[in-house]
């Protein structure tokens, strides 16, 4: 693996053990409905809360099945490794109890809801995140903070606070979830759920995907609002530009299923100047070859899934 200006931190203490640390090692990742292809290939990664690092990578590269892979999307299966926060392996527990953990994702293609309000979609998913690791299945109480409810004053006062961080006009609470919204207001819903929830690790899905100029500056700095050395952030991007607004302590780039450079901001900006290919060269890969594989081709398509549908 090509290491560039950066330097990254050795674990203090055994894996997981940290609990201000989210520990990947040697993630293998396959499609569940394709197990013969191997999309992960061994992904080692450390990222502490109040750091933010950026993954970047060409299409087909893992970088969105990464993300989904931490937070136990159903099309993939976990074939070996381990994803270890606060002392436990996260790829035990269903995607409810890795949100309630304080993992949060950020889609890159949010899904529209029709008839449900943002404030209502907000408050319900407080709701759930409250509830706890321990306190199974059961109804929630929105009236009584012991079973995991909020009271709807404190909602609404909690709600206009995290809308004023990220300047959001009161109207947005009451529009339905994604239903008619510009690419930059479906990210910028997706930088308030983050804003409600307070989640402690992050993984933003090419944030910057789709977005003009403006409003992949609005959005970033509904990002950098929440940054605190509370958060940890994996920030997934096909390009430099989203790090112009964002400055990333770490940088590393996926290929063919692995980390194969890491480094500073200035490995992002090696990248905006010459392309993937030399890395890839140094790496050991021969560019022709990679571009042809089969393996690869299927590795682009997992990236365009869409999210799955929220849960009721």
């Amino acid at each position: 693996m090509t290491n560039e200006t950066a330097t990254m931190p050795a674990a203090e203490t055994q894996a997981g053990a940290d609990d201000r640390e989210l520990v990947i090692r040697d993630l293998h990742v396959v499609p569940a409905a394709n197990p013969d292809i191997e999309i992960l290939r061994g992904i080692d990664l450390e990222v502490r809360k109040g750091e933010v690092h950026a993954i970047m990578g060409r299409n087909g590269s893992g970088k969105t099945t990464l993300a989904y892979a931490l937070m136990g999307h159903p099309a993939y299966e976990i074939t070996s490794g381990e994803v270890m926060w606060k002392g436990v392996n996260v790829l035990d527990l269903s995607p409810d109890k890795r949100a309630r953990l304080g993992l949060f994702l950020a889609f890159q293609y949010p899904t529209a809801v029709p008839g449900l309000s943002v404030a209502s979609f907000l408050r319900t998913a407080l709701n759930a995140r409250n509830r706890g690791l321990d306190e199974g299945d059961g109804e929630v109480d929105p009236s009584d903070a012991t079973k995991g409810g909020i009271k709807m004053g404190e909602f609404r006062k909690l709600m206009r606070e995290k809308m004023e961080l990220l300047h959001l006009d009161d109207s947005f609470a009451g529009r339905y979830v994604n239903e008619g919204f510009s690419g930059g207001e479906k990210k910028r819903l997706e930088m308030l759920q983050m804003a409600v929830l307070e989640p402690e690790f992050a993984i933003l899905d090419e944030t910057d995907s789709g977005l003009d100029i403006d409003a992949l500056r609005i959005v970033a700095e509904g990002v950098n609002a929440q940054l605190s050395p509370d958060l940890g952030v994996l920030l997934i991007t096909h390009y430099q530009r989203l790090l112009n607004y964002i400055t990333p302590d770490y940088v590393h780039v996926l290929a063919h299923g692995k980390i194969i450079a890491s480094g500073g901001k200035d490995l992002a900006l090696r990248l905006e100047d010459e392309g993937y290919a030399p890395l890839l060269r140094e790496a050991g890969f021969d560019v022709d070859q990679l571009d042809e594989d089969p393996e690869v081709e299927h590795l682009e398509e997992q990236e365009d899934l869409p999210s799955p549908a929220p849960a009721e």
